[in-house]
């Protein structure tokens, strides 16, 4: 009851006198945080009585402070979080907040469905949380004349003392309201179309600020929370005063493994239940020094998966054994450049075994080039018929023998963030027949994920068992091209 006393006596000592008021008001116009933890209200059901004072630990004091910041100086922002963190109720007072204190401003709010923006009566939508706040404020910070039939409309909150408002879409039609002040996009990494939305917004604000939970990696989430290029807020359960070991370990005893990896720990690769390839197997590939696995008597193989069209990137992996040497990746190359800088490779190196070239769309000219130099030059077409009964396509089945291969023993790959979004990035599913397919990369670009280059480039020396050779001759193609009978891939 003392925050109650408080707030009472704080309240009678600001109507004692009008330059306690005043001097309120322009204390709060630069300190949000001070004024959602000195008057706000929040919900919550779990206890009773279920209204009550919004007292801001420190890391909910330092996200205001945060956001206050990011308005101030017109820069985006991302906000990644365990699940129940607060981050939505907090974004909510201080878009409250902005809308009392700052005239003109326009607050945007989006989420994947309309519900979860806006729906009378349910406090779990961000509009009802965010008229929650307002109307349980001490009328001298209510905006004179406001009347929630007339200025909490469905989806728009109008100020009508300065003109400010708080406006909310859903979907697709994120960002196509006008101008904002500030745009808050909600649980962003489950949107099903991002980047239409991404370049929605891309106009309609200095200020976006992207709050969710992970949903994998691969997404524009992930990628802008990797990026390096934009300020980054963290919600870690642990910074939570209410919570513990004990009760991290009882979520764990309740909830599926992919749920704790993606609402409690933040864990970008294990949060995705369908992916084809294992992040934690990743991560220990990268850990692994190349030094100690390192077998020269295995097959020395290079996969080269070629750019189709726009932001696409040409890839060469050198992979022996259960070591992958390097990747490199290229953009915006001819046929011609691509075959030569192959070309050049093969010749620089001590020894190639064997070349797996990516066939589709602009790599059959390249492997066609190349073939006319290098016996072990192999065309793939991702499309065709596996040779296992576990796959449906040749595509699957070299991302199959890749998976196995993380699997299966120490293996060693560069510490690359782009290689393992997109070995961890990929989905799949099981067919009519029970065979792994493995999703396609325009049904990935549709949910934000790029196409996996790297990934693919690093599959396709799986493509074929691989003899090691024991005589080269690079400058002509050979019926004997000398290789010996140990395979392997």
């Amino acid at each position: 009851m003392s925050e109650y006393v408080n707030r009472a006596n704080r309240l009678k000592k600001l109507r004692s006198e009008p330059k306690y008021l005043a001097g309120a008001w322009k204390h709060y116009e630069t300190n949000p945080a001070d004024f959602i933890n000195d008057w706000g209200m929040t919900y919550d059901p779990r206890v009773k009585p279920s209204t009550i004072p919004f007292i801001l630990y420190p890391r909910q004091r330092d996200y205001i402070d945060w956001l206050y910041a990011r308005w101030q100086n017109r820069e985006d922002g991302l906000c990644e979080k365990s699940r129940d963190a607060g981050a939505t109720w907090l974004s909510g007072a201080f878009s409250a907040w902005l809308w009392i204190f700052h005239k003109g401003q326009s607050i945007g709010w989006g989420s994947r469905k309309e519900k979860l923006v806006d729906e009378v009566g349910n406090p779990d939508s961000i509009f009802e949380k965010i008229r929650y706040f307002i109307e349980r404020l001490p009328t001298e910070f209510i905006p004179y004349g406001y009347n929630r039939k007339v200025h909490a409309t469905y989806m728009k909150i109008t100020n009508p003392v300065n003109g400010s408002i708080i406006a909310g879409e859903a979907g697709d039609n994120i960002g196509r309201g006008g101008r904002s002040s500030v745009y808050f996009k909600d649980e962003s990494a489950f949107y099903e179309r991002p980047q239409l939305i991404e370049a929605a917004l891309s106009q309609n604000s200095d200020v976006k600020i992207d709050i969710s939970t992970p949903n994998g990696n691969g997404n524009p989430f992930y990628r802008k929370r990797m990026g390096g290029q934009i300020d980054v807020f963290t919600f870690h359960w642990k910074d939570d005063p209410r919570k513990d070991e004990k009760w991290y370990l009882k979520q764990k005893r309740l909830l599926d493994p992919i749920v704790v990896a993606q609402e409690i720990d933040i864990d970008y690769d294990a949060s995705i239940g369908d992916a084809f390839v294992s992040g934690e197997g990743v991560d220990d590939a990268m850990r692994n020094r190349p030094t100690d696995l390192h077998d020269d008597s295995i097959p020395v193989v290079l996969g080269v998966d070629i750019a189709r069209f726009g932001d696409d990137r040409t890839a060469i992996c050198c992979r022996q054994g259960r070591v992958v040497h390097w990747i490199e990746t290229y953009q915006n190359l001819s046929t011609a450049e691509v075959e030569g800088i192959v070309h050049q490779l093969v010749r620089d190196m001590p020894r190639v075994d064997a070349i797996m070239i990516d066939i589709g769309a602009m790599g059959a000219g390249v492997y066609d080039h190349l073939k006319v130099h290098f016996d072990y030059a192999y065309g793939i077409n991702f499309g065709s018929k596996s040779t296992i009964p576990e796959c449906k396509n040749k595509r699957t089945e070299m991302w199959y023998n890749m998976r196995e291969w993380f699997k299966d023993s120490p293996v060693s790959i560069p510490n690359m963030q782009d290689l393992k979004t997109d070995l961890c990035g990929l989905k799949y599913s099981i067919d009519s027949e029970g065979r792994y397919q493995l999703e396609k990369k325009d049904d990935a670009k549709k949910r934000g994920v790029k196409s996996p280059d790297l990934g693919d480039a690093l599959a396709l020396t799986f493509a074929l068992p691989v003899s090691i050779a024991t005589d080269y001759d690079y400058g002509y193609n050979s019926s004997n091209d000398g290789r010996s009978q140990t395979t392997g891939y």
